[in-house]
């Protein structure tokens, strides 16, 4: 909140945030048939009300910032955003991005600004009416960024989004170009998985090839797809924060109708409210970011006295 002092140590233990994701511009260069989080309209949002956003950040104790959107690189200010999150010393400073916009300078740029990682997802090989955002156009991008990135890059081969087996040469791409390899499973508007069969096999497939690489969260993945459910305590809007172009925390990207509140205004009442909170959505959830940030409290209650009318109180 507004001249509320930074979180101290013993409540971030307790109930801060490990990881936030923080919209930059809602607008994209493509046009994935499975995406529902970008537009092709929005302006960037202007790095004055950023810098505001990562100062709330920092009041908070977040642990790690990841810029998201959209499609990132369109923000023609990311590099001063990168260096605003260097200079307010959060331990992690990511990027999510398709590649399509990645240029040697911009690397540099990245590389000089301190960005410790960026994340990539590949949806499979070639172009198909799903998506574009394949290995096919994207090679010399990769290339690109094997050569000159001094951050660590996150490679994600998906399953879904492409003809069964293009996902595993997406990972042998990662693996040879020492990039992390890693494996994500399309999901709906709410978060949910939708696989066929032959997708199901590829994933067991990826995931035997990518060892302690393809277990997640307790495995959570494996769970949904022998079992149909994976629940997990989820602590999303405590241990995970969706800061969308607004500045409005929700719990993830597919709950922003749910629950929304103003990221300037929140606190550790906050915190705490959203962290016992029960999810509805928790048993079919493949949202990997709510799921990892939220596995190191699986131990803990959860309160499902009054903590969900107290959260839907706050939108």
């Amino acid at each position: 909140m507004l001249g509320e002092p930074r979180l101290d140590v013993y409540s971030w233990l307790r109930f801060g945030p490990f990881l936030a994701q923080l919209v930059v511009i809602r607008r994209c260069n493509l046009s994935c048939g499975y995406c529902s989080e970008y537009d092709k309209t929005s302006a960037p949002v202007p790095i004055e009300a950023l810098r505001r956003r990562l100062e709330d950040l920092h009041r908070l104790r977040t642990w790690a910032v990841c810029l998201t959107g959209g499609e990132p690189t369109l923000h023609p200010d990311l590099v001063l955003v990168v260096r605003e999150m260097t200079r307010l010393g959060f331990r992690r400073r990511q990027l999510i991005t398709n590649g399509y916009l990645l240029t040697r300078e911009l690397v540099e740029s990245l590389n000089e600004a301190g960005l410790t990682d960026l994340q990539i997802s590949v949806d499979g090989v070639r172009p198909n009416a799903t998506t574009s955002k394949v290995l096919k156009p994207l090679r010399s991008k990769l290339e690109l960024l094997a050569r000159h990135a001094r951050f660590a890059v996150v490679m994600s081969g998906v399953i879904g989004s492409a003809p069964a087996g293009e996902a595993l040469e997406t990972i042998e791409f990662a693996m040879e170009h020492r990039f992390t390899p890693r494996i994500l499973l399309i999901h709906d508007e709410n978060g949910r998985l939708k696989l066929g069969v032959d997708e199901m096999a590829e994933y067991v497939e990826a995931q035997r090839r990518l060892g302690r690489h393809g277990r997640e969260a307790g495995d959570y993945r494996r769970r949904l797809l022998d079992d149909g459910v994976a629940p997990f305590r989820c602590r999303s809007g405590s241990r995970y924060l969706y800061v969308d172009e607004n500045g409005d925390v929700s719990w993830c990207a597919q709950t922003r109708a749910q629950f929304r509140k103003s990221l300037s205004e929140y606190g550790i009442e906050d915190l705490r409210r959203q962290f016992a909170a029960p999810k509805a959505c928790n048993t079919r959830c493949t949202i990997g970011c709510a799921r990892t940030a939220s596995a190191f409290d699986h131990w803990r209650p959860q309160d499902d006295e009054g903590a969900a009318e107290r959260a839907r109180s706050h939108v």
